[in-house]
């Protein structure tokens, strides 16, 4: 995936400002830094939740920066969210992971969670491979529980597998560990790798957990006001003294 030349503004508000920068096939690529810096806004470009001011979005040798939201998706873009984006009202967890394979069905979405006469097989199909995911995720259990009984680890695992199950190529992750205690944080991240070397999914992901990024990451983007302060793997992040200055401290990572 690139980004050239990647600009967003609200009204008089430039929350990202002539942005250029790749993620590499196979490859955790890591944007960070300070509130207000435009990460969000970054990925919510790159997703389609947001059109550009200016610039481009390649994916898979194409550009797709007219494309939607769901046309991106069917390409193999997924993303989780920052602020955790269920369908609550009477649906379960496998109800939601299921509803995360639409791009891999031929029929509605609709057609499929009802169970219409000609999608009942799409159903049983789509619902086999939503408990692959929910399983993959520590919430095979938890199935048939009801989205508001679970706790809020447990739906941040739940929009994980959901992303999961739309089978895409890029992985856009916005603060996976947000709200995660640290032996929570600690699992997020394995799952992280997991997805990037069992699974070969591409990912990039916005977080705040330092411990995460260093741990993850093969390469992070460093924002601030919206452009670019530094690019480079874990270990020149972490000894990039405007980088320090700006955002990290002088905290080193385990």
């Amino acid at each position: 995936m690139e980004v050239v030349e990647l600009t967003k503004a609200f009204g008089g508000l430039v929350a990202v400002s002539g942005l250029s920068f790749t993620v590499q096939k196979g490859q955790i690529k890591a944007i960070i830094g300070p509130n207000g810096a435009g990460k969000t806004t970054c990925l919510n470009v790159i997703s389609g939740v947001y059109r550009p001011t200016d610039g481009e979005i390649k994916f898979k040798g194409r550009t797709v920066t007219s494309l939607r939201a769901y046309q991106r998706a069917w390409l193999g873009i997924g993303r989780t969210f920052q602020n955790i984006r269920l369908f609550t009202v009477r649906m379960t967890a496998l109800e939601n992971v299921i509803a995360g394979r639409h791009t891999q069905t031929k029929a509605g979405l609709s057609q499929v969670l009802f169970r219409w006469n000609h999608a009942r097989r799409e159903y049983s199909h789509a619902a086999e491979e939503a408990l692959k995911w929910l399983d993959f995720v520590g919430l095979l259990p938890k199935a048939d529980s009801s989205v508001e009984d679970l706790t809020f680890p447990e739906q941040r695992a739940l929009e994980l597998a959901r992303a999961l199950a739309g089978e895409p190529e890029l992985l856009l992750l916005d603060e996976l560990a947000a709200g995660l205690n640290e032996t929570e944080a600690e699992r997020a991240a394995q799952r992280i790798l997991q997805i990037r070397d069992q699974l070969g999914i591409t990912i990039c992901l916005v977080e705040h957990n330092m411990n995460l990024v260093m741990n993850t990451a093969d390469d992070i983007l460093v924002l601030n006001y919206g452009q670019k302060l530094a690019e480079g793997t874990p270990a020149e992040i972490q000894n990039h003294p405007e980088v320090i200055k700006a955002y990290l401290g002088e905290k080193k990572y385990a």
